[in-house]
């Protein structure tokens, strides 16, 4: 199997144990994307063919330094005009060569990969979708239904211009969409549901609240992760409830102003709670000793350890926290986070706040909430127990095992060996 991914962590990481598990059954698993940003995230040895590498990319500036200081419908028009549009140009030539190469029965394409789709039609093999953020499945455009209709004439376009033809979605596999989460989380109502196959704001069809049966709910799925380097456990204060404060990967540099404000809540809460903050150094200012900082975490072996977790609404920070039980106050910044956030704090599992104007008074409040109401706790821990039924890697691993296999791609062509990785941990 082939795994079509874009240069960001998020979008790897779920994927990792869903190829580990493959893997383990015997499978052939290999990857295609960006190298410089995939190869220290794959295990070592992982099978990397290079598509869409900032030397011969078409321009995209998925996760640049433009992208993160917008904020809202600007960002999002800036995501798919400037980044996943021009990715997905820049990826198709190496996904056709790793293609051609691998010879792959089934290929999985992230929804921000959208090469993968197309080359699979082009060669008649049969795909899967990796759905790493829920929101793409809840109708995320019916509240801004222009933006719906742009997007979905962005995509349009691009199919045209690939010789495809217009009547599909590469976003949604009509043959199955792994979804990292579950409808605990989501929802499955009437007005969260997905009402038609095509149409103004871009998502797959559904019926009264119900999902189609070829979308698969396993929830989260928890892979190997490169060294985080050294954390000093010891700190952790066992007399305090502990929680982690986290703006993900992309976002920590746009947390200049956010950090202050997460420094004096902490004060307010310093004798009855231990803040981890993982930041960069030169924003997170002058930490006080009631404080735990590190530039990054161990996140998955940290999160036994707390009792909350403060972020971005990150969709993976969010099913991890989730996936321990844990209630969260989201401060979302860009792009799916404010509909993440927004599925948090409707399945009462924590607090939505302000990211770009946060007030000191505001964070107190959340993180207060989140700590001392029993509900926030308890809607968690009912969200924790989907996960756990979902199944994760191992069903996502047998529904990709279902698929039946595409004819066999021709031929390698010369110079289309990968590389292998000797980065990952």
């Amino acid at each position: 199997m082939l795994f079509v991914v874009p240069p960001l962590a998020g979008h790897v990481n779920p994927t990792l144990a869903v190829a580990a598990e493959l893997a383990a059954r015997g499978h052939q698993v290999a990857w295609t994307g960006p190298t410089a940003a995939l190869a220290p995230l794959l295990p070592t040895g992982s099978l990397l063919y290079p598509a869409g590498d900032r030397d011969t990319a078409d321009g995209h500036d998925l996760g640049g330094a433009r992208w993160r200081d917008l904020r809202g419908i600007a960002a999002l028009r800036f995501l798919w005009a400037e980044a996943l549009i021009p990715l997905a140009r820049a990826m198709l030539p190496g996904v056709h060569t790793a293609v051609e190469a691998f010879r792959p029965d089934v290929l999985v394409a992230d929804q921000q990969a959208l090469a993968g789709p197309l080359v699979a039609r082009r060669h008649g093999l049969p795909w899967a979708t990796s759905a790493t953020t829920s929101a793409e499945i809840i109708r995320p455009f019916d509240d801004f239904p222009k933006v719906g209709e742009w997007v979905t004439q962005r995509i349009a376009a691009l199919l045209t211009e690939c010789g495809a033809p217009g009547d599909w979605d590469p976003r949604f596999s009509p043959h199955l969409v792994l979804v990292f989460s579950t409808p605990a989380l989501i929802g499955d109502g009437p007005e969260r549901a997905l009402a038609s196959a095509q149409d103004a704001a871009g998502g797959p069809g559904g019926v009264g609240g119900r999902y189609p049966p070829h979308y698969a709910f396993v929830g989260p799925a928890f892979g190997a992760r490169p060294p985080a380097g050294d954390f000093p456990w010891r700190r952790l204060d066992p007399g305090r409830a502990r929680v982690l404060v986290s703006l993900g990967t992309l976002n920590r540099a746009a947390g200049a102003r956010f950090y202050p404000a997460v420094l004096r809540a902490a004060d307010a809460l310093a004798d009855r709670a231990q803040l981890i903050l993982a930041a960069p150094a030169d924003l997170a200012g002058d930490i006080p000793p009631h404080m735990l900082h590190q530039e990054y975490v161990p996140q998955l072996q940290l999160l036994p350890h707390l009792d909350a977790v403060l972020c971005h609404g990150g969709h993976n920070t969010v099913c991890e926290a989730l996936a321990y039980g844990l209630p969260l106050v989201v401060a979302p910044v860009r792009d799916d986070q404010p509909i993440v956030a927004r599925q948090v704090a409707e399945a009462g599992a924590g607090v939505r706040v302000r990211f770009g104007r946060a007030r000191t008074d505001e964070l107190h409040q959340a993180l207060t909430a989140v700590l001392d109401n029993p509900a926030h706790r308890r809607e968690a821990r009912r969200i924790q127990a989907s996960f756990a039924a979902a199944g994760g890697a191992a069903v996502a691993a047998d529904r990709l095992e279902k698929l039946p296999p595409g004819p066999r791609p021709g031929p390698s062509a010369p110079g289309t060996a990968p590389t292998r990785n000797e980065k990952g941990p």
